[in-house]
């Protein structure tokens, strides 16, 4: 006899135990805990203290500490880690096997996310614990930086899933993952400061560059942390420059959310 889920909290309830489940397996890997805490916490840090060792913290500096941490995080945590999972529990058979069980789809997708997720609210929770405490003026829009962590969380992890489908085993994810790596890389305002021109135009399109510009208008009221000489915007100057880069990061979402819907495996097809 089929039982019928009833509507409400027992619908949540598959979702709840894959993400324990998907947690304590995180937890159990000390390299994937190591690289979720260490580097996105780490790295900026310790690039903020050494900028501002004989100066006053700066917008400009907590702008690229938090640049820093976003990449960290969404790329070397949030993706990799999903895209490995992911590719792990399909070649193993796992995902055919849970379908068959009360969990949805798009439950069994979202579970793999949810560690990553929690370990970027952590590292972040605590470099702007850091950041702020040591002096660094006050962010002028929060907001666009909840929206850039946010936004950059849903969409790495649904380039992941789509990555996933072109995955053979968890060794082949770290040339898979390449091209998106490379491609979101070319997005850091720090990079995209020594591109040509056009290269630095067309680079602005690109998924991170949207989490980039909305952390520089964040922190510091500019499209980019580079941007020494431009004055400051206010808190509605941001939101209304914050268009450009949330549209393209809605856009780069739905692309990926198409792709996904279309390419994703759940079993291994020869």
């Amino acid at each position: 006899m089929t039982t019928t889920l009833p509507a409400g909290g027992s619908r949540r309830r598959p979702l709840t135990a894959l993400a324990k489940a998907e947690w304590l397996q995180f937890r159990r890997n000390k390299t994937l805990v190591y690289m979720a805490t260490v580097f996105p916490i780490g790295l900026p840090l310790a690039t903020f203290f050494i900028a501002g060792k004989d100066t006053e913290p700066t917008t400009a500096m907590a702008a690229v500490t938090f640049e820093l941490l976003a990449v960290l995080a969404l790329l070397f945590v949030q993706y990799y880690s999903v895209l490995s999972m992911v590719t792990t529990r399909r070649s193993e058979g796992v995902l055919k096997r849970l379908r068959i069980g009360e969990a949805a789809d798009w439950q069994i997708q979202l579970a793999p996310a949810i560690p990553g997720a929690v370990m970027t609210v952590a590292c972040t929770a605590v470099v702007a614990v850091v950041v702020y405490g040591s002096g660094a003026p006050a962010p002028v829009n929060p907001l666009a930086i909840v929206l850039a962590l946010v936004g950059g969380t849903v969409l790495f992890t649904l380039l992941a899933l789509a990555t996933s489908a072109y995955t053979k085993n968890a060794e082949a994810a770290q040339i898979t993952s390449l091209p998106v790596m490379v491609i979101a890389m070319l997005g850091m305002a720090s990079i995209r400061g020594f591109l040509p021109d056009r290269l630095a135009q067309v680079a602005e399109w690109t998924p991170f560059a949207a989490v980039s510009d909305l952390i520089s208008l964040g922190t510091m009221g500019k499209l980019s942390a580079t941007a020494e000489s431009d004055a400051a915007l206010s808190f509605a100057d941001t939101v209304t420059q914050a268009g450009r880069p949330f549209a393209t990061l809605a856009l780069w979402t739905v692309l990926a959310l198409v792709l996904t819907r279309k390419s994703f495996r759940w079993d291994d097809r020869g």
